[in-house]
């Protein structure tokens, strides 16, 4: 095996555990939606990560290389589209009344991967880290999706979890509009670190 498994696996934790644009609304949707209904944008952002990896793995990631302005191109739309998550996020409404709203689809969830700049960063560092030979084929690819796909799964249904737990403590109206307005807050903060990066 051409890969280090065992430090991937570690890395793939620590960057998909940490806060950024998809854990952030994974959580609101969490408290907002619920687990089940927040299940379609859980395995977006999941699956939609794993085949991203698997995209640059076998090299189309190389497109930024060869054309940095589409690259820049993809920061400020995904900018754009969070600030629209950020406004969307702000007005939901009470928990009772969740229907008027909806949560992201599998597709949407898939699809805001490949402008998310946080999952640009680790699809391509991943493959460049932890590939130990000058080869990279279809095994150690394999072994890469796995590693990350195991690491993954736990750290980022945490953040699931976490909003359906937190869905108890937010039944009041006052105390939902203060988590909703944080959540947007804090999408807007990562607007900001991405825009001067």
């Amino acid at each position: 095996m051409n890969v280090a498994f065992f430090p991937l696996m570690s890395y793939s934790f620590v960057n998909s555990v940490t806060p950024g644009p998809n854990n952030i609304m994974l959580a609101t949707s969490g408290v907002n939606f619920g687990f089940a209904r927040t299940m379609p944008h859980f395995l977006g952002v999941y699956l939609g990560f794993l085949v991203m990896l698997g995209i640059v793995s076998f090299g189309l990631g190389e497109i930024f290389t060869q054309i940095p302005e589409l690259q820049t191109a993809m920061k400020y739309l995904g900018s754009l589209y969070l600030l629209y998550l950020a406004y969307r996020i702000s007005q939901a409404g009470e928990l009772s009344k969740v229907s008027v709203s909806k949560p992201l689809t599998f597709i949407e969830a898939a699809l805001f991967q490949y402008i998310n700049p946080k999952a640009w960063v680790l699809a391509s560092t991943i493959p460049t880290l932890f590939v130990t030979s000058d080869v990279m084929g279809i095994e150690e690819i394999g072994y890469l999706l796995a590693g990350h796909a195991l690491a993954s799964l736990p750290s980022v249904l945490l953040w699931v979890i976490a909003g359906t737990q937190l869905r108890r403590l937010l039944s009041s109206q006052r105390n939902l509009k203060i988590f909703n307005y944080s959540m947007a807050a804090l999408l807007v903060g990562t607007v900001g670190m991405i825009l001067l990066s």
